[in-house]
């Protein structure tokens, strides 16, 4: 009778971990940061088809890295969350911290239990109706949650990312400035990304109660211009 190979459960966890890091870091980053009228995301993406940028709900956006089959689902499922206990009791009982908590049991769930973890890392961002109280949620691949005023980076090269975004990065910053810093953080200073390389959208508090609005074409040619 063979005897089954014994692996300790630590190393399991770490085989997981080190398997989810490494396709999310194959991928191109994003970054989600606040400036004075609400919530940048900016993505380096090529493609025409796949988004990874996308509205929630009433000013909640989704920002998603790494196997896209994997971080749309969850955003599908986000959606129907959303809609369903905004019409079950309130619009007004739909807000990010809840749905980033329901985000994390799924991820933990798969990350614990699944053979395969998600190679996903996402955030949720929730616009207030008044400046300096927006909220982003970075959502790790096994359900770690980390909550931010400010500005968060996921995907590959996070780390260097970060570090020339937080040179440049200020609350105060308006749209046009806003958008300049997160491009360069995303480009580097051996790159120049232009308006086909990138998907940009912005929680808005001008925009009302649909606050997500994307920022394609001759507009985001004008930004970087």
């Amino acid at each position: 009778m063979t005897v089954p190979m014994y692996v300790s459960p630590e190393q399991v966890m770490k085989d997981r971990a080190d398997y989810a890091r490494k396709g999310i870091a194959r991928g191109r980053a994003a970054v989600a940061s606040t400036f004075q009228d609400g919530v940048l995301f900016c993505a380096e993406n090529p493609s025409n088809t796949l988004r990874k940028l996308s509205e929630i709900y009433d000013r909640i956006g989704f920002m998603g890295v790494g196997k896209y089959n994997e971080f749309d689902q969850l955003r599908i499922a986000g959606v129907r969350h959303a809609d369903l206990k905004g019409y079950s009791y309130s619009r007004d009982d739909v807000d990010a911290r809840w749905l980033a908590n329901q985000y994390a049991q799924i991820l933990g769930q798969y990350f614990t239990h699944e053979m395969k973890p998600l190679e996903i890392e996402i955030l949720i961002a929730e616009m207030s109706l008044e400046p300096g109280d927006d909220r982003l949620f970075h959502l790790l691949y096994d359900g770690t949650v980390m909550d931010t005023t400010t500005h968060v980076v996921i995907g590959g090269e996070a780390d260097v990312i970060r570090e020339r975004l937080e040179a440049s990065w200020s609350d105060g910053d308006d749209l046009d400035a806003a958008v300049a810093v997160a491009v360069q953080a995303l480009a580097g200073p051996d790159r120049a990304l232009v308006p086909d390389d990138l998907e940009v959208a912005v929680l808005a508090r001008e925009n009302g109660r649909r606050a997500f609005r994307r920022i394609e074409g001759e507009a985001l040619a004008s930004l970087l211009g």
